[in-house]
């Protein structure tokens, strides 16, 4: 997670003096940004997006930030981001969703065709369906939950509204990040012997649960 503080351009000389030293660091790295009781305006928030792409640093998600910053081209709103630890459960039943979710009819968006690198698909409204692979450098952003019927090579970030009963499910697990409600587990940390295999994964207790479907 990210936390700027003022001045902006102070703070973005010391990130560049860090990537300096630790060269490639921040390289194509997702984060999460907390803006959180700073005092900037949309337009002070809209450039240091764009500074932070120039830097190579993938902003995921975004804390703290006015709902009306964000809009198309921006990252989602996130809550209570940070880096979770993750629970392999090879046989474990994930719990059922919550009722609120089970008693409402979720929006969808279906996708039937494969999504390239560099492509975003942000849906917050809610679950995202995509029939084919995510290829990596892609992104899909659900509201709710994320199915996708191919491999995920990408970033898969579900319930990024704030729903933690949001899950991810996909054919083949080759994910280079995945979230749900602003929890997320990177490439370096997922458990390998999910590598390969059908699996979905979900929140319980603030943890990161993942099990193979087959």
């Amino acid at each position: 997670m990210l936390a700027p503080e003022l001045p902006l351009a102070e703070w973005l000389a010391e990130l560049d003096k860090l990537s300096k030293r630790s060269e490639g660091y921040f390289a194509s790295r997702p984060v999460i940004l907390d803006v959180t009781g700073l005092a900037i305006t949309k337009r002070d928030f809209a450039e240091l997006i764009a500074m932070l792409y120039e830097r190579e640093i993938k902003v995921m998600g975004v804390e703290g930030a006015d709902p009306s910053w964000l809009g198309f081209g921006m990252p989602p709103s996130v809550s209570g981001g940070k880096q979770t630890e993750i629970l392999h459960k090879p046989s474990a039943e994930p719990p059922k969703q919550q009722q609120s979710f089970a008693d409402r009819a979720i929006p969808s968006l279906l996708i039937e065709t494969p999504v390239r690198s560099g492509q975003s698909i942000i849906f917050p409204q809610g679950d995202v369906t995509v029939v084919g692979s995510v290829a990596s450098g892609a992104e899909i952003i659900a509201g709710n939950s994320i199915h996708i019927y191919g491999t995920l090579r990408g970033r898969a970030i579900a319930g990024s509204t704030g729903n933690a009963g949001a899950r991810i499910f996909c054919q083949k697990f080759e994910a280079e990040l995945i979230a749900i409600d602003g929890l997320y587990q990177t490439a370096d940390d997922l458990d390998a012997s999910l590598r390969g295999r059908p699996i979905q994964a979900w929140l319980a207790n603030d943890k990161m649960n993942m099990a193979a479907l087959a």
